[in-house]
């Protein structure tokens, strides 16, 4: 089906008028930086403007010989303003961060992105735009979802650019040397403004799909290798589910349906939804070549918010990796708690887990007990099979927030993870593959976290094989950034 930019934004004019008033209280509140806040209120404190380029101090270990690149990773970093605040973790201003590793020596450095959205609040010293979680009000500027566009969670290379990518609208583009900001990625113009989540996933051949999601519809997007785009399809959706990531094979497009679903309208973002279990989850696998081939598969009710990478074997089975959580209360309610930085965080740690999809058309999930989020995997294997994954774990219920990096290998059925204590928050790793070696575990794992003791960023390199002796180099900065999200290597 060809795409109409129109009907599928006509959600827009909704979105500006159904404006609820601002929680002025809890701005204030928020603002507040007395003793009260929790020991980890530092992963959602305000940045208060970007951070030029500055040397890492190696205070652990020695940089590995030939571990050369950029880490770059989008967040939110910036909730509160004097006249009204974000309540909502997802609904932060986008901060691109850029961890560059060249000779032994790292630096950091970290701009916002300069939307519409943050001009516009930082000119009426308020947050009036509604997001996930945040209703805004009715000094919203709204024309179009580019207009709400926070640009704050995950990012893609494109040539001399990373694009800042959201949920709801446009990839933003920044430039990849100095993190400026030059603007709104429009891959037609006739598709100006749809949606382009943050989890594209990458093809053997170095090209790129992604989706973007309108109720029970969702545009596929393909892009060629240099980001171009090849095609653009519209997908009716068998429920109309939040899904924040969806996952592939070499041949296929997973689409995982959780029973978090369309109740009505309304805002913030995520009231519209309603957890509804018996629903069960659906997953819907598409074929790349003729997206109108599909297959429907049934599993019992799982929340989540990240899949790892799928692969295929030679029978037609698929396998892929979940963060898989028991309802939704984080999304709704623990995400809040974490900008009040202060109180406990409901909801029970995901749980990484493996799902089967048999090509006779059964389904399976087998858990681990292993507490997990954000799963990754080996680049030079994307749709491929693969044996391994690495992700962050250590967080308990009631104290959010990652404190230490562990590795599944499927295959073994061993796992192996470094738990820093509760004075770190760790955030998502990628993998960086040895130059000139090509086993799965010939890698490194680089990844920043939270010293809460020290009240600084630091960046962590692991040998992917050997996890659990700790990492082999740290440098630390002289500042703390909030938590991010996503990131990737270049």
């Amino acid at each position: 089906m060809t795409p109409s930019r129109r009907s599928f934004l006509m959600g827009a004019a909704a979105l500006s008028a159904a404006v609820a008033t601002p929680e002025l209280a809890f701005a204030r509140a928020a603002n507040d930086a007395a003793a009260g806040n929790a020991d980890w209120a530092l992963a959602t404190q305000d940045l208060p403007g970007d951070i030029a380029p500055t040397a890492m101090r190696l205070v652990h270990g020695r940089a590995p010989a030939g571990l050369e690149g950029a880490l770059f990773r989008n967040g939110p970093g910036q909730f509160r303003r004097p006249g009204g605040s974000a309540t909502h973790w997802f609904d932060g201003d986008g901060l691109m961060r850029a961890f560059r590793i060249r000779d032994g020596q790292a630096t950091l450095e970290a701009r916002f992105a300069d939307t519409p959205k943050r001009r516009y609040e930082s000119e009426i010293g308020a947050v009036v735009t509604p997001g996930f979680g945040t209703a805004g009000d009715g000094r919203a500027r709204l024309g179009s979802p580019d207009d709400a566009n926070a640009a704050n969670t995950a990012v893609m290379t494109a040539g001399d650019q990373v694009w800042a990518l959201w949920e709801a609208g446009s990839p933003m583009a920044m430039d990849r040397g100095d993190l400026s900001t030059r603007g709104f990625v429009t891959l037609r113009d006739d598709l100006k403004g749809m949606p382009f989540q943050a989890h594209p996933r990458y093809a053997p051949d170095g090209s790129i799909w992604n989706i973007g999601l309108h109720g029970d519809r969702m545009i596929v997007w393909a892009l060629n290798p240099d980001r171009s785009l090849r095609d653009a399809q519209v997908v009716d959706l068998p429920r109309a589910s939040y899904m924040h990531d969806f996952t592939a094979t070499d041949r296929h497009m997973v689409i995982v349906m959780q029973p978090w679903v369309f109740d009505h309208s309304g805002l913030p973002y995520a009231s519209q939804f309603a957890w509804k279990p018996e629903m069960g989850t659906q997953v819907m696998v598409l074929d790349k070549a003729d997206l109108s081939r599909r297959r429907i598969y049934e599993l019992p009710a799982f929340s989540y918010f990240h899949l790892g990478d799928a692969w295929a074997d030679a029978g037609g089975t698929i396998r892929f990796d979940v963060a898989a959580g028991k309802d939704v209360a984080f999304a709704v309610e623990g995400a809040r708690v974490l900008v009040e930085q202060r109180g406990t965080v409901p909801g029970t740690p995901a749980e990484l887990t493996l799902v089967t999809l048999h090509a006779d058309g059964r389904a399976e999930m087998t858990g681990t007990s292993v507490t997990a989020e954000f799963p990754r995997a080996d680049p030079r294997r994307t749709g491929a099979q693969r044996r391994l994954s690495v992700h962050v774990t250590g967080e308990t219920g009631g104290r959010p927030l990652a404190t230490g990096i562990g590795v599944q290998d499927w295959e073994s059925g061993r796992h192996q993870a470094f738990d820093f204590g509760d004075r770190q928050v760790m955030e998502e790793a990628v993998f960086v593959p040895r130059p000139g070696r090509s086993e799965e575990d010939a890698a490194w794992l680089v990844a920043p976290s939270i010293s809460l003791q020290a009240g600084v960023t630091e960046l962590h390199v692991f040998e992917a094989s050997r996890v659990a002796d700790g990492p082999v180099a740290t440098w630390r900065a002289d500042v703390a950034l909030p938590a991010g999200f996503h990131g990737i290597w270049a």
